[in-house]
């Protein structure tokens, strides 16, 4: 298949009624096991990357990678800067061939968010990529240094918003968070339906680790068309990896490969399950 753009995927999302597994990635490792998975089971994914993550995966790095295991695999995969913190970070991600990107204006003024949104949505059109937008406060961080709280998406800002930017897909808020969650969250379903009829744009749940099977499938039938997954993956790979390193014996680096490989595999795979089971 092919490298494509994010807006494809989406699409065929919402037309199919199902939603399309985005993953966060760190490594060789963690892109090998979520290609892998969606080999597997046949299905269209997204490779993505948050900017707050460059730290430990340079993005001069990790962009190229990405950019090739796409190409390269027997499915469709976007891939896709997540949470961009500045115009910088996200024309390099386009320069690199990424297929979406996204400038996270969430916590700025209104009017701020729709202007950045809108230079963003400019630039990309350059490249013919995808562009994503959020609205609202999602709790949490990326990195899971710092809490802002939770604000749900206005419904009516949400159709205000994606006209004057004409955004590709909408990050909604509605109870999700970023990180782990101390219990699973109680999410605004009728919230979502709202923002679902006015704007009838593709939207996309943030947070997505710990959310319960059934509260996916019920956010998928109600608009979610892109569902983020990030801490579940990094955990998996973790665990992982220490039960091979409890195991008996010498240790060698190429094992330790294959274990962090079947971490991320383990955990994609299921969450392809979930999204596309109605």
């Amino acid at each position: 298949m092919a490298l494509v753009k994010m807006k494809q995927l989406l699409q065929q999302a919402k037309e199919e009624n199902r939603g399309c597994g985005a993953f966060s990635v760190g490594n060789m490792e963690m892109i090998k096991g979520a290609v892998k998975a969606a080999e597997e089971m046949n299905t269209p994914i997204i490779l993505q990357i948050a900017e707050v993550r460059l730290q430990h995966s340079p993005l001069h790095l990790m962009g190229p990678m990405m950019v090739q295991a796409a190409k390269e695999a027997k499915v469709d995969v976007a891939v896709h800067l997540d949470h961009g913190l500045t115009l910088e970070t996200v024309k390099k991600a386009l320069e690199l061939g990424f297929t979406s990107v996204m400038l996270d204006a969430s916590r700025d003024p209104f009017e701020e968010n729709i202007k950045k949104t809108k230079e963003v949505v400019k630039l990309a059109a350059e490249y013919g990529a995808t562009v994503e937008a959020e609205l609202g406060l999602v709790g949490g961080s990326e990195d899971g240094k710092s809490d802002h709280g939770i604000q749900c998406t206005n419904p009516q800002d949400a159709r205000i918003f994606c006209e004057q930017t004409d955004v590709d897909a909408l990050a909604v808020a509605i109870g999700n968070a970023h990180g782990d969650y101390p219990v699973a969250p109680t999410l605004e379903f009728s919230v979502l339906e709202e923002i679902r009829d006015i704007t009838g744009k593709p939207l996309v749940l943030h947070g997505g680790s710990g959310i319960t099977d059934d509260d996916f499938r019920k956010a998928i039938s109600l608009g979610i068309c892109k569902v983020n997954i990030a801490t579940a993956s990094f955990n998996s790979l973790t665990k992982e990896a220490e039960k091979y390193i409890e195991t008996e014996g010498k240790h060698n680096y190429f094992d330790m490969n294959e274990a962090m490989v079947k971490g991320v595999y383990d955990n994609v795979k299921r969450h392809i399950e979930i999204f596309n089971c109605k």
